[in-house]
C-alpha cells in the first residue's frame, strides 16, 4: 500500500508542477485571449484537481479520505472559525498598521468594499473547491497515511502548493497587481509567496485534519480571496513604503506569524483531543 501511495503522490506532484507551464504554453499559442481569464489559467487551476480525481478512480482509493462530507456535527465552531479567521487577523493587522502610522485607511470606502467582498464570494467558493480537493483532500490525506511528522506534512504541502503558483506569479498575474502588494520583482514575490503559503498551510491542513472535511478549508480560502486581495490590489488601503514586508495583510511577516499561530493552535487542540479520546 505504501509504495502505491508514494507512486500516487509523486505522479500528483509532477503533474502539479508542470500544470501551470502547460497553461503558459497554451497561452503562448492562443494569444488572442482575455487577460486574467485565459485557457492556460484554466488548465493551471483545474489540472491538480482532475489529476487527484483520476488517481483516486484508478487506484480505487476511499473517497471518504478526501473529506467531501461536511461533518457539521461537532464542527460548527470550526466552520465559524473558517469565516472569521481572515477578517479578525486582518483587523488586527490594520490596527497595528494604523497605530504605527504604517497603514493609511483614508481611501477605504467601507460600503464599496463590502459590496466587492460579497459579490466575489460565490466565484471564489467555486474556484477554491478545485484547490482544496487537490491540496487538502488529496495530498494532505495521502501524506497522513505515513504517520509523518506534522512539520514534514506542512513543508511538503506548503512547498507543492507554492511551487504550483510560480507560473501564476511569473506569467499569469499582472505585474501591477504584484507591485500593489509588494514593490518587488516577479521572482522575488514568488519566493515571498511560497514562504507565506507554508505559514498558511499549517492553518489549512489542521482545519482539514480536525474536521476531516474540505469544506471549512474551502470557506476559509474563499473568505481570504474575497477579503484581503481586493483590500490591497484595489487600493482600499495604502501601506508606507518599506513597511509592506511587515504589515501587508497578504504577505506581511507579522501577518504570517499570526496565521501560523492560528494553525498551531488548531494543531494543539487536535492533538489534545486525540490524547483525551485515547484515554477513554
Amino acid at each position: 500500500m505504501n509504495q502505491k501511495t508514494i507512486r500516487n503522490i509523486v505522479i500528483f506532484i509532477v503533474v502539479v508542477i508542470i500544470s501551470g507551464w502547460i497553461g503558459v504554453l497554451v497561452d503562448s499559442v492562443l494569444t488572442e485571449q482575455p487577460k486574467g481569464d485565459s485557457l492556460g489559467m484554466g488548465i493551471w487551476l483545474v489540472l491538480p484537481m482532475l489529476t487527484a480525481i483520476v488517481i483516486i478512480l484508478f487506484s480505487k482509493l476511499n473517497w471518504k479520505d478526501i473529506g467531501f462530507k461536511p461533518n457539521f456535527k461537532g464542527n460548527i465552531k470550526w466552520y465559524l472559525s473558517s469565516i472569521l479567521v481572515f477578517p479578525v487577523v486582518t483587523v488586527i493587522i490594520l490596527m497595528i498598521g494604523v497605530t504605527a502610522k504604517w497603514i493609511d485607511l483614508s481611501a477605504l470606502n467601507l460600503k464599496a468594499f463590502v459590496y466587492v467582498f460579497l459579490s466575489t464570494l460565490l466565484i471564489n467558493f467555486i474556484i477554491n473547491i478545485f484547490e482544496e480537493i487537490a491540496w487538502r483532500g488529496f495530498l494532505t490525506s495521502q501524506l497522513t497515511k505515513f504517520n509523518l511528522n506534522d512539520w514534514i506534512i506542512y513543508l511538503i504541502v506548503g512547498c507543492v502548493w507554492g511551487i504550483w503558483h510560480i507560473p501564476y506569479y511569473l506569467v499569469f498575474l499582472p505585474e501591477a497587481d504584484i507591485y500593489a502588494v509588494l514593490p518587488v520583482s516577479r521572482a522575488t514575490y514568488a519566493i515571498v509567496a511560497i514562504i507565506t503559503m507554508f505559514c498558511w498551510s499549517v492553518m489549512f491542513i489542521e482545519l482539514y485534519r480536525v474536521t476531516k472535511s474540505i469544506w471549512p478549508c474551502v470557506i476559509l480560502h474563499m473568505v481570504e480571496d474575497s477579503l484581503i486581495n481586493p483590500l490591497i490590489i484595489s487600493g482600499y488601503i495604502s501601506i508606507a513604503a518599506g513597511k509592506e514586508f511587515l504589515v501587508s495583510p497578504i504577505n506581511g511577516v507579522i501577518t504570517s506569524i499570526l496565521y501560523l499561530a492560528v494553525g498551531l493552535g488548531i494543531r494543539a487542540y487536535r492533538r489534545q483531543t486525540k490524547v483525551n479520546t485515547a484515554a477513554l
